[in-house]
Parts: C-alpha cells; sequence; structure tokens
C-alpha cells in the first residue's frame, strides 16, 4: 500500500472506475489507480468529487488536507472499527490513575531509549562528535533509570524534559553548522530544521490517528497526554517513541544534501519549506511512511489489547445476566505497553 500527495493548485480529482482522475482547467493530466492506495494527502487548492470521496471511504483510504500556511491537518476517515466496547473500556482506563502511570512511564521509556539509541549509532560513526555524544549519552541513562522512580505523569514529563533536552543538544551537534539549529521550536518552527521535523511529525500524528480509528479507539482519549480540547491525546502518546524515526529522516536529507537551507523561506509566520522541497520531500517520505504505518500498526494492536485486558479486569467481562461470572474477582493485569 503507498499514498498520494497532491500538492497543486487548481487540480480537481474525480473518481472514474477504479482510478483517480486529475483534472486542471477542464482537462484530464492524469489517473491513478485506487487499489494501491492507502492515504491521500492534500495541500493547496484542490478540489474532490462527493462521489471520489464515497469511493475512498468505502476502501478505507484516509484522506489528509494540510491547510494554510503551518499545514494543519484535517482528516477524513474510512468506516471505522465497530466494536465500542474498545471504546468503553478506554473511556473507564483514562480515569484510572494506576493504569495511566504504568503506561506512561512505558512511553517515556520507549522515547528515551529510542533516542538514546540513535546517538549511540551516530557516537560509533562520527568521531568529532564522540565526547558530547558520550556525555548526552549519560544524561539520558540516568533519565531512562528514573523512570520507574516517578511517582506521577507530572514528574514523568519533566523527566522526559531532561531527556529531551539532552538528546537534542546531541542531535544539534550532528547537523551542518549553516543549518543554524541550537534546539527544538514551533508554533512557529523557526528553522529549517524545526520546519521539516514539524512537518514530519504532523504526517507522523495524521498516520497515529488514521490508525486509532480503525482500531476502534477513540484518538482523543489518552493515557499520558491529558485531556485537552482539540488535541488527540492517544495519538500524542503513540508518536512519542516513534519521533526519533522523523529525526533520523530529516538528518538523512540534511546531511545528504536532498534538501538544504535555500529549499526554505522564513517569514513573520515562521520557516517554511518551499513547494520545489516539498516535492523532494514527499518522495523521499513514503518509504519511510510504510515503515511508520507497520510500527503504527503494532503499537496501536498492542494498546488495544491492554486495554481490553485490563478493562476486562475493571470491569469482568460475561454474558449479559451472568451474575455469578460478574461477581468473580479478576487479578491485577499487565497492560502491555
Amino acid at each position: 500500500m503507498t499514498s498520494l500527495y497532491v500538492d497543486r493548485r487548481g487540480v480537481t480529482l474525480k473518481a472514474d472506475g477504479e482510478a483517480l482522475v486529475f483534472y486542471e482547467n477542464g482537462e484530464r493530466i492524469g489517473t491513478v489507480p485506487l487499489a494501491p492506495l492507502s492515504r491521500v494527502f492534500m495541500r493547496g487548492d484542490v478540489t474532490l468529487s462527493s462521489a471520489l470521496l464515497g469511493k475512498l471511504g468505502e476502501r478505507g483510504i484516509g484522506v489528509v488536507v494540510l491547510s494554510g500556511r503551518k499545514a494543519m491537518p484535517t482528516m477524513l476517515l474510512g468506516r471505522p472499527h465497530n466494536d465500542a466496547a474498545r471504546r468503553v473500556a478506554q473511556y473507564r482506563l483514562s480515569l484510572d490513575e494506576h493504569f495511566c502511570l504504568r503506561f506512561a512511564r512505558a512511553i517515556v521509556e520507549a522515547k528515551l531509549r529510542a533516542h538514546a539509541g540513535l546517538l549511540a549509532e551516530r557516537r560509533d560513526s562520527e568521531p568529532q562528535s564522540r565526547y558530547l555524544l558520550t556525555v548526552c549519552l549519560r544524561r539520558l541513562a540516568t533519565s531512562i533509570a528514573a523512570v520507574d522512580e516517578q511517582a506521577s505523569i507530572a514528574s514523568l514529563r519533566g523527566l522526559e524534559g531532561a531527556g529531551a533536552a539532552a538528546y537534542f543538544e546531541g542531535f544539534a551537534d550532528l547537523l551542518p553548522e549553516r543549518l543554524k539549529f541550537s534546539g527544538r521550536n514551533r508554533r512557529p518552527p523557526r528553522d529549517p530544521v524545526n520546519a521539516l521535523l514539524s512537518l514530519g511529525y504532523t504526517l507522523l500524528h495524521a498516520e497515529a490517528v488514521l490508525a486509532l480509528y480503525g482500531a476502534g479507539l477513540d484518538p482523543f482519549i489518552g493515557f499520558y497526554h491529558a485531556l485537552d480540547f482539540g488535541r488527540e491525546s492517544l495519538a500524542c502518546d503513540l508518536v512519542e517513541p516513534l519521533r526519533v524515526e522523523v529525526d533520523r529522516h530529516a538528518l538523512m536529507l540534511f546531511r545528504s544534501e536532498k534538501l538544504r537551507p535555500e529549499d526554505f523561506s522564513t517569514t513573520a509566520s515562521g520557516c517554511l519549506l518551499g513547494k520545489a522541497g516539498r516535492a523532494r520531500f514527499y518522495g523521499e517520505w513514503e518509504p519511510l511512511a510504510a515503515r511508520l504505518r507497520k510500527l503504527l500498526a503494532e503499537s496501536v494492536a498492542d494498546v488495544a489489547g491492554a486495554i481490553m485486558q485490563a478493562g476486562c479486569v475493571a470491569a469482568p467481562c460475561s454474558p449479559a445476566g451472568d451474575d455469578a461470572a460478574a461477581e468473580e474477582p479478576g487479578t491485577e493485569a499487565d497492560d502491555g505497553c
């Protein structure tokens, strides 16, 4: 399965049998078969027919619209998973402080270990950065060792922040100096590296939302990230350990000069990747996207299983009216995260 990226103004997309057809100024300019598609990403002034939207939904092909200069995602979803019991269990567990803390510890530890993994890889091949990376890895190791000692999600966030500071200090040393990357910033990103990371994280987040809907889970109800209006908190939870894949990809693009500072422009709205740069970025992104979808599918399956297992322990699963089964005590289940 693959993705289609449409980043061209004035294009109209219509369905024609089992194909997606492109029109410009009333003329047919190209077709793409629907069969291999899993996602359609659109940016710019693109028009879709209702028949096409229906056909994409029937096939479970998600549509992600990146609107405005900030590329804020709007998602049109296929038919979701129809097991409402998963969502009921998820809602219950989001109020269970012990489950949320165990889940959050697993997420933070996985993220910090992923950060350490990237820096360790580079330390062995970057002699000029070896000392700094070693120092950063020691700081990360200290944070990792302290994860299980944290008694609250608030303290876990502080630990995550300390680990991220160590990681990005090492990450900055691996990038070309002319990129002027001095640390993570956003809303708006102020340099090419942050602009690219923000774009990659946005696409990763959209994939997580689509995967969660497809699995019958509510992306807005998380266990580590708190409820916040308009934020898909569970998707935020799941992408944390996978952000490093976007970082590694950005490092490759800049060090190979497939993307360069001149591909970006800086205005009052922040630093943005230009259209020519986006075309190269999307071409390089798709192989990574396929890997990310597989990793997300595995993570979502693990989370769904943990939710149902823990949910059944909290409220024992039994046929309606089976009072004896309903009164049978359960044992605490491992959350599997």
